[in-house]
């Protein structure tokens, strides 16, 4: 009955939906009767057989005058079997209603497992199919390495037959993929990967391998599950990036080395046009004449300018810039770079000023060629771009809860800048104007240059301006190592009190600022009506010596109106010291030379009794150099000088003779060896100048030999200058220690040659 039931369900099922030829017939199960049916009928028929019996047995023996126990006991025979009848019947179909129950109970529950069963056979089969679709390789193995399971990609790659992988290792199939030992499981697994390649008929393709290793906890049984995607596309397209990369790294350190052998190679006889032109402008000059070299000396520092920002672009495009942190006194750099540039500065008629707050650091970590260069670059760019008033340099320290910073400010009074071009100037060769009439020129590299090497430093460089109102830039740098400056700095000066005279508002500013910032009290007035209120209890009167006469009329001026105890200073460019004797005559103390440094103005002021001014000697013939021999030598210092180059050799040669020292010159490292050890003591050389790169033997291997005959003779070290055009802190770094006594780069400007010549014999 059952299994006619089963049959008919599935009929009906046919019936409504159909075979369907794409899907494989399932069969289901159908279970045995748990219990026979009985034969219903002939059961019934014998027990009415029986109950009549016994009821006409009850008849017959009432008839006969039987007892009446024996009747009654017939009829109650009868009844009860009529009862048991109906007693059997109930309970034959309760057992029946229950037997069919379970009987359909079970059946549906072999029908939801087989329908399980079929599923997983299908969500499997599927499964692998899918995987097989995707192309990705599948491989189970056990503890050994041997292969349990492995999809019919995997067959197919390796040229075997799916059955026949069964029990084989992946050594064996030439594919180098190891087992992960027991000792690498964490929480009894272990998830690895790997690049692996794999030889086919088609060559070696490449198969990133992804495996999970785990143990079970119970059984310790180690299986192997991994699943492998084909990534032979991107190890080919890593290949062709790291060709290129390379072929591109190549291309760019070839570049790099161009640009640095031809600006070394222009730098050299740029070394020879710019200071044969300095030594050209001290001799007897017409105007003409001399108008002619101040162009050739503009037009050289103009092409050296632009050499340096290709350099210097080149080298951060190809990566190769590192910041050198060293001690660095950031107020040492500041004043230097602003009397860099106070000659440009002079030249048009402009202020150039700089203000150092008393708690800036004395010293901090910090790459100094890269400070001196930005700085350079802002500073120039300020005075280059501003025809009126002037340009302030302002150095403070900015402290924050996170941070700490030194801010350079450059201010400037030049034609300012619109708002859409603040951030353009500073990409790759543009300026604030990029028309073709404008009146700078440049490549338009050296704000690009200057915020890349702020930002590799930590730091940053930041503009703002107005358009006709100037512009102010600020460029900043973390404070890293700090020795702090003394703490009494900042009330040094109380209780002093100055005036300052001057029409350059942009440096009477610095000074004043200078003067207020360590405690003393400042009053500035462009004209000798203006100062006459300031007179009381004034200690120090500055006066700028360009609105002062030979006769130093305005000093009596002044004195007269109230400034008569108070110490007079003049405020004198470099090119008016040969002023400095009529001045005294005058009634001046003493003399601060502009741009005024902050350590000297604080100086002058605590000290009472300033120096005086040297008395006015007879002027020197024109074309006569204003130095002299220093430490006493009448004769002057003896000079060596290495140079291979012919017409730097001259320059260095002409400069220091001018100077009236003694110069021997020879063309290689070897010859200067030579001189030294063959000079002896009697003959010994002062200072030597040598050259970095020279034939037969270069600087450095000079230097070494010159230092190991020293260390043999038991002699002092001679004091030798480095000559170089490579201008990288770098390259200083390395000569300085190889033993070199200093450095000097080219192009190399006659005074400042003289001056660290003699310098180092003074040290």
């Amino acid at each position: 009955m059952i299994a006619e039931s089963a049959r008919k369900e599935k009929n009906r099922a046919e019936s409504v939906d159909g075979p369907s030829p794409a899907t494989p017939k399932r069969q289901h199960v159908v279970p045995p009767p748990l219990a026979p049916d009985f034969p219903r009928a002939t059961h019934e028929g014998l027990l009415f057989l029986t109950v009549v019996a016994s009821v006409v047995l009850a008849g017959l023996s009432h008839l006969t005058g039987a007892p009446i126990f024996i009747t009654l006991g017939l009829l109650a025979t009868g009844l009860g079997g009529v009862a048991m009848h109906l007693r059997n019947r109930h309970t034959v179909h309760r057992a029946t209603a229950l037997l069919d129950e379970t009987a359909a109970r079970s059946r549906a529950e072999i029908e939801t497992l087989a329908d399980r069963m079929w599923e997983m056979q299908e969500s499997e089969e599927r499964f692998r199919g899918l995987i097989d679709a995707l192309g990705d390789l599948v491989v189970h193995r056990d503890r050994d390495g041997h292969i349990v399971y492995a999809n019919k990609v995997f067959a197919s790659l390796v040229g075997t037959d799916q059955r026949d992988l069964a029990g084989r290792t992946l050594a064996d199939l030439g594919i180098d993929v190891g087992v992960v030992p027991d000792a690498a499981f964490s929480d009894h697994e272990c998830l690895s990967s790997t690049d692996v390649s794999i030889r086919t008929p088609n060559g070696p393709r490449w198969f990133s391998w992804i495996e999970l290793s785990v143990r079970d906890k119970d059984s310790g049984a180690v299986s192997h599950r991994a699943i492998a995607r084909d990534i032979t596309a991107r190890k080919r397209a890593e290949s062709s990036l790291i060709t290129a990369r390379e072929r591109a790294e190549y291309a760019s350190q070839a570049k790099s080395r161009f640009l640095a052998t031809v600006s070394h190679e222009i730098r050299t006889p740029m070394n020879g046009i710019m200071g044969m032109a300095k030594l050209l402008a001290d001799t007897n000059l017409s105007p003409e004449q001399r108008t002619y070299v101040a162009a050739v000396s503009t037009s050289a520092s103009a092409l050296l300018a632009l050499i340096e920002d290709l350099l210097d672009y080149s080298k951060i495009e190809a990566g190769r810039f590192d910041p050198e942190p060293q001690p660095t006194s950031l107020r040492e750099i500041a004043d230097n770079i602003i009397e860099l540039m106070a000659a440009k500065a002079f030249a048009k008629n402009i202020g150039l000023g700089c203000h150092v707050e008393p708690d800036v650091p004395q010293m901090i970590m910090a790459d100094p060629g890269r400070v001196r260069q930005v700085l350079l670059n802002l500073i120039g760019n300020a005075v280059k771009f501003t025809d009126t008033g002037g340009v302030l340099v302002s150095v403070a320290r900015a402290r924050t809860e996170t941070s700490d910073r030194i801010c350079f400010t450059v201010a400037d009074t030049g034609p300012g800048l619109r708002e859409e071009d603040m951030e353009r100037i500073f990409e790759e060769f543009e300026q604030s104007d990029g028309t073709s009439t404008r009146t700078h020129g440049g490549a338009g590299l050296g704000l690009a240059i200057s915020r890349r090497l702020a930002t590799a430093m930590g730091g940053a460089i930041s503009v703002s301006s107005r358009l006709g109102e100037g512009s102010e830039f600020v460029f900043e740098i973390p404070v890293t190592g700090a020795t702090e400056a003394p703490q009494n700095q900042q009330n040094i000066l109380a209780g002093r009190r100055a005036v300052i005279v001057s029409k350059n508002a942009v440096e009477a500013d610095a000074i004043a600022r200078t003067i207020r910032a360590h405690g003393g009290a400042v009053d500035v007035a462009a004209t000798a009506s203006q100062a006459t209120p300031f007179a009381e209890h004034c200690d120090a009167l500055l006066i700028d010596a360009a609105m002062e006469d030979s006769d130093g009329r305005l000093l009596k001026r002044l004195r007269q109106s109230g400034f008569a105890d108070c110490e007079a200073i003049t405020l004198i460019a470099p090119t008016d010291r040969g002023m400095l004797g009529e001045f005294r005559a005058s009634g001046y103390a003493t003399f601060l030379a502009r741009p005024v440094r902050g350590e000297t103005l604080m100086r002058v002021l605590l000290t009472s009794h300033a120096p005086a001014l040297p008395l006015p000697t007879k002027p020197e013939k024109s074309g006569a150099s204003s130095h002299r021999p220093v430490g006493g030598r009448q004769q002057g210092l003896s000079v060596l000088i290495a140079e291979d180059n012919d017409i730097n050799a001259m320059l260095a040669r002409a400069t220091l003779l001018k100077a009236g020292h003694r110069v021997k010159v020879v063309g290689n490292g070897k010859a200067a060896v030579e001189a030294i050890t063959e000079a002896g003591l009697k003959h010994r050389f002062d200072v030597v100048l040598m050259d970095l790169h020279m034939p037969v033997m270069d600087g450095l291997d000079a230097i070494a030999a010159i230092r190991r005959h020293e260390e043999e003779m038991a002699v002092p070290p001679v004091p030798i200058m480095v000559l170089s055009a490579d201008s990288q802190e770098k390259t200083r770094h390395t000569v300085l220690a190889h033993g070199a006594s200093g450095f000097v780069t080219k192009p190399l400007d006659p005074d400042a040659l003289v001056h660290a010549v003699e310098g180092q014999v003074a040290a």
